[in-house]
């Protein structure tokens, strides 16, 4: 998900000034320094300028003519940027936010399976059920992380609902540094029932049953990622 890497240099400074930002090393009201940065980075002049306007537009930081550029307060931070989501998301003291995208899952997801149960097409359902038969009895964390990506990818788009589509781009960016710390636990042998159970509701279009179901599998995997955490 994210705009920058694979992108040479200029992608590899605002990646390295973003990360900085978002994780608390350069803090709000600092100054960047310019010099310092070309000399840390080991990059020119242009190259610098052009990143902090990336870095700018993302609401990070604030060029002042005569006074410098300056990091930006949080609450002035475009929060659902892609990559500023994916920063947090891998910051190890970003785990509250884990606890917000549970928030935000809850409030979507079961309504956003109660919608694809009621709109579904057969090829939607076609989708959902090969993604969940692909996956092979011992996968491991990566293949279970790419498959519940996909299921809840393609749940929301069985909602045929746009705005509801967009949120899972949103959520999936949270969702798979989640499921990147739940599965290699070994929760694996927990994945296929309930997804399985919404599937089935999905399929025979209850949408009660596919709303209930999406609860339960949601409130499973906060249990699952609360314990992990109880355990670190």
């Amino acid at each position: 998900m994210s705009v920058y890497p694979g992108r040479g240099v200029h992608g590899q400074v605002v990646e390295a000034i973003g990360r900085r930002i978002v994780t608390g090393q350069e803090a709000p009201g600092s100054t960047l320094d310019m010099e310092a940065l070309e000399i840390t980075y080991d990059v020119s002049k242009t190259v610098v300028r052009e990143a902090l306007k990336v870095l700018a537009a993302k609401g990070l930081v604030d060029a002042r003519p005569k006074r410098g550029t300056f990091v930006r307060p949080r609450s002035e931070w475009s929060l659902l940027d892609p990559d500023l989501l994916r920063w947090q998301f891998e910051d190890p003291a970003g785990s509250g936010l884990l606890d917000d995208l549970y928030e935000v899952r809850i409030i979507v997801e079961p309504a956003g399976a109660r919608l694809a149960a009621s709109r579904r097409t057969e090829e939607d359902v076609a989708r959902l059920t090969a993604t969940l038969a692909a996956v092979s009895p011992g996968a491991g964390a990566k293949e279970i992380v790419e498959a519940d990506l996909a299921f809840h990818r393609q749940l929301l788009e069985a909602s045929h609902n746009e705005l509801l589509i967009r949120m899972e781009y949103i959520i999936e960016i949270g969702l798979r540094a989640r499921d990147l710390l739940v599965h290699a636990e070994g929760h694996q042998d927990d994945f296929l029932p309930p997804h399985q159970a919404v599937l089935d509701a999905v399929r025979d279009a209850d949408a009660d049953g596919a709303e209930r179901a999406m609860r339960v599998l949601l409130e499973q995997a906060a249990k699952d990622e609360q314990e992990i955490k109880n355990r670190g």
